[in-house]
C-alpha cells in the first residue's frame, strides 16, 4: 500500500519539544515522537511490548520513556531497562524504533528497512533555513487518500479555476502547457506564462502596476514532496532569461505523508525573498496561501466523496494529467520493486 524504504516527513521539527510526547499515525502505524535530554529526536512505535498500551500516554525520564500502564522503562534504542515488578528483564522486551533525522526544519522518518536509511537521500532545501527567506510553518489534515493530494500538486492548471481569487490569475495559465522531465526519484515540472495579470495573493503584498511574467518550476519527488521555485516579474524585464528586477520570488515547500489509506498529513510553507524584514508581509503571504489550500481541501474532499460512491468509475485522461499519471506510475514501480525485494528476502531466509 505504501512505499516503505524512503524518507517521509513526520512533522515540523518545532512540533516535537523536550519533555513532551507527540502521538502521530504514519503509514497506518501509530508512532510516538519525543526528544531526549540533549534534544535529539526519537521515534518509537506507539505500543508497549508488554501489554500493548500506547507509549504516547507514558512519561519521559531523561533519555528514557516509561510506559504508564505497568511502568516498563525503555531507553532511546527501544530496549527495556527496567521492569518495576521484577529484577530480570525479559530478553525480547524491546519496542520498535524508526530512524529519524532533522533537515530543513522538518523531521524525517524512515518506516522501512533501517539499514537502508541514508540521510543523504533527503533533498536539500536551503531556503528553509536561510536568513534571506522568511516563512511561517503550516499544516492541515486530509480525510482522503494521499495520492489525490499528489494529483492536485502535479496539475497546477487547476489554480486558474480553484484559486481564481487567491493563487490564480488569468485563465491563460491553464492553457499554457508545462514541460515535464523525469528525475531519478520523481518529476520536474516547468511552466512560464507571460504578460499576465498578477496573481491576487502577489498583488496584496507587491502591488504591481504592470502585467507580469510568471514562473512555476518545481520538483515533485517520491513519496510526496513538492519543492517549487515560483514568482512574478514585470513583463519586459527579461524574466525568462533570469531578469529579476522588482520580482516577487517564492520557494514553496510542501510535504504529504499518508496517515492511513484514506487520510493524510500535509505540511507546507511559502518562503519569500522580498520584504523579509516585514512580518506583516510574511503573514499576508501565509494567509493567502492557507486560504488557497482550504480551497484545494474543499475540492479534493468533494472529489473523494464522489469517487467513494463508485469505485469502478473510470477517469478520462487529458493532457494536463501527464504529470500526475507519470508520478502514479513511479509509485507503482517502486511498490513492485519493494514487493520483489521482500519476496526474494523471504525465499532466501527459507533456504537458510
Amino acid at each position: 500500500m505504501f512505499i516503505r524504504n524512503i524518507w517521509y516527513v513526520a512533522g515540523w521539527a518545532s512540533e516535537v519539544t523536550q519533555g513532551q510526547l507527540l502521538a502521530r499515525t504514519l503509514l497506518d502505524t501509530p508512532v510516538v515522537l519525543w526528544r531526549d535530554s540533549e534534544g535529539v529526536a526519537h521515534a518509537f512505535e506507539d505500543r508497549c511490548c508488554h501489554r500493548g498500551a500506547p507509549l504516547s500516554l507514558g512519561r519521559l525520564e531523561g533519555n528514557c520513556l516509561r510506559c504508564m500502564y505497568h511502568g516498563l522503562l525503555f531507553d532511546a534504542s527501544g530496549k527495556c531497562v527496567e521492569v518495576p515488578s521484577q529484577d530480570k528483564i525479559p530478553l525480547y522486551a524491546k519496542v520498535k524504533t524508526f530512524p529519524i533525522t532533522e533537515k530543513a526544519t522538518f523531521l524525517w522518518i524512515w518506516m522501512g528497512d533501517p539499514d537502508k536509511a541514508d540521510p543523504s537521500l533527503i533533498p536539500d532545501m536551503p531556503w528553509m533555513e536561510s536568513p534571506d527567506w522568511a516563512h511561517i510553518e503550516g499544516y492541515t489534515h486530509y480525510d482522503t487518500n494521499y495520492l489525490l493530494l499528489c494529483d492536485n500538486l502535479l496539475d497546477l492548471a487547476h489554480i486558474a479555476y480553484v484559486h481564481a481569487t487567491t493563487l490564480g490569475g488569468d485563465e491563460d495559465y491553464a492553457r499554457t502547457p508545462a514541460k515535464i522531465e523525469r528525475l531519478p526519484n520523481g518529476l520536474r515540472v516547468t511552466r512560464w506564462t507571460e504578460n499576465q495579470n498578477p496573481p491576487p495573493f502577489v498583488q496584496q503584498v507587491k502591488n504591481y502596476t504592470t502585467k507580469v511574467d510568471r514562473w512555476n518550476d518545481y520538483d515533485f519527488l517520491l513519496p510526496g514532496l513538492f519543492m517549487m521555485d515560483s514568482g512574478t516579474v514585470p513583463t519586459g524585464q527579461g524574466g525568462r532569461e533570469g531578469g529579476r528586477v522588482d520580482a516577487a520570488g517564492f520557494y514553496s515547500s510542501q510535504a504529504i505523508t499518508p496517515e492511513t489509506e484514506n487520510s493524510a498529513h500535509y505540511w507546507y510553507c511559502q518562503p519569500h525573498n522580498f520584504a523579509i524584514d516585514d512580518p506583516e508581509v510574511t503573514r499576508k503571504v501565509m494567509t493567502a496561501v492557507e486560504e488557497a489550500f482550504m480551497e484545494d481541501k474543499f475540492m479534493i474532499s468533494a472529489q473523494a466523496k464522489v469517487l467513494e460512491r463508485d469505485p469502478d468509475f473510470r477517469m478520462i485522461p487529458i493532457k494536463a494529467d501527464e504529470g500526475l499519471t507519470r508520478f502514479r506510475n513511479l509509485v507503482e514501480q517502486r511498490l513492485r520493486e519493494e514487493r520483489a525485494e521482500e519476496t526474494a528476502a523471504s525465499k532466501e531466509a527459507a533456504l537458510a
